[in-house]
């Protein structure tokens, strides 16, 4: 098990010392600002068409503004222009973002979400500064809810991904970052709704409004298939040639249409479930997303946050794609390249969706 930082080791920290993180992923995603640029710039040249084309026929525009979000965290090459089709709509300084944890079997993590005590993050355009929210949060919350642990956060690359794109869009943004590990759904109901009380409290206090001031991001990807390179398991539920794959394919979009778009609803969130973990242990897939944990936990708080405001979200699919569907980034020249491989046995599935 971890050691965890407590909150008075939290508040006590020399606000004018930084305590910065830095990147665990200098491969996948860009970590310098010359990368980005030559990222964005690779996007629009190679895969501008496409982009435009995933808002036109989502009926969204440069003026369209996310509340909250459902993103990616793949590799830069395969996600491409999924990443500036979504996140171009976080018109918001402050983003609360929700990752997966990965490593929570590492660490021995589980029925608590996970926040840590960076002041700053390292980043391509200068270091992000952690919203003054994180701990005004972790005031609110009953102690046994979370934890605040550097070495899970230091050690999940889910949340990582997004934030260069922030951060070209808004140079100033700053960020709260909250990982979810496994927890039924009993629990994340439970630490949800302390957290989005917690959240619309200092929010207030605050003068921020949803949308206006602070967003939300739920950070997964979707199915991870095939039956090669995944240790030694095999996902290939359908099978790994062309047919398998327009099978897995339609299957995504039935969990999609089912659960993600337009009104969010309890009913939903729990059918996301029944569709991605095991009902005999919650610590397995069924389906595997592995956002099985993030997208339930962070839609139920935008849920709560959404009848606490007095207001109804609608969600919007940007697009769904997969990392075999259309041209690669080319990114090896700028320093970058891909963390695992993408082809028939082994692709993995990205979903960009937008509430508002």
């Amino acid at each position: 098990m971890i050691n965890s930082i407590s909150t008075k080791e939290l508040s006590a920290q020399d606000e004018h010392s930084d305590k910065i993180r830095y990147n665990v992923d200098t491969v996948g995603f860009a970590s310098k600002s010359s990368q980005m640029d030559e990222v964005m710039k690779l996007i629009y040249n190679m895969q501008g068409e496409a982009l435009k084309k995933s808002l036109s026929d989502a009926g969204i525009d440069n003026s369209t503004v996310w509340k909250a979000a459902i993103c990616p965290h793949d590799d830069y090459t395969y996600v491409g222009y999924l990443y500036p089709a979504l996140l171009s709509g976080i018109k918001t300084k402050t983003v609360i973002l929700f990752g997966v944890c990965h490593v929570a079997k590492r660490f021995g993590v589980e029925n608590q979400i996970i926040f840590d005590s960076y002041t700053k993050w390292h980043e391509p355009y200068g270091d992000v500064t952690i919203s003054k929210l994180r701990n005004e949060i972790i005031d609110k919350l009953p102690e046994q809810t979370y934890i605040v642990s550097d070495s899970v956060q230091a050690a999940e690359h889910s949340v990582e991904a997004i934030v260069p794109f922030l951060q070209y869009y808004n140079r100033d943004v700053e960020i709260v970052s909250i990982l979810v590990p496994y927890m039924p759904f009993e629990r994340m109901d439970e630490i949800s709704g302390f957290l989005s009380n917690a959240i619309k409290e200092v929010t207030e206090k605050n003068n921020m409004q949803w949308g206006k001031d602070y967003s939300i991001i739920i950070s997964t990807d979707a199915v991870h298939y095939g039956d090669k390179d995944w240790g030694n398991n095999n996902f290939a539920f359908y099978g790994a040639d062309e047919n398998g794959y327009k099978l897995a394919v339609g299957h995504e979009m039935e969990i999609i249409n089912d659960c993600l778009v337009q009104d969010i609803t309890v009913d939903k969130i729990k059918k996301f479930i029944d569709y991605t973990v095991s009902k005999d242990n919650y610590k397995d897939y069924k389906w595997t997303w592995c956002g099985r944990y993030s997208v339930p936990f962070g839609l139920l708080t935008v849920y709560n946050l959404q009848n606490l405001y007095g207001v109804e979200l609608s969600g919007t699919l940007i697009k769904y794609a997969t990392s075999i569907d259309h041209p690669h980034i080319p990114v090896k020249e700028i320093g970058m390249g891909e963390t695992a491989p993408a082809n028939i046995n082994h692709w993995v599935g990205y979903v960009a969706l937008g509430f508002r």
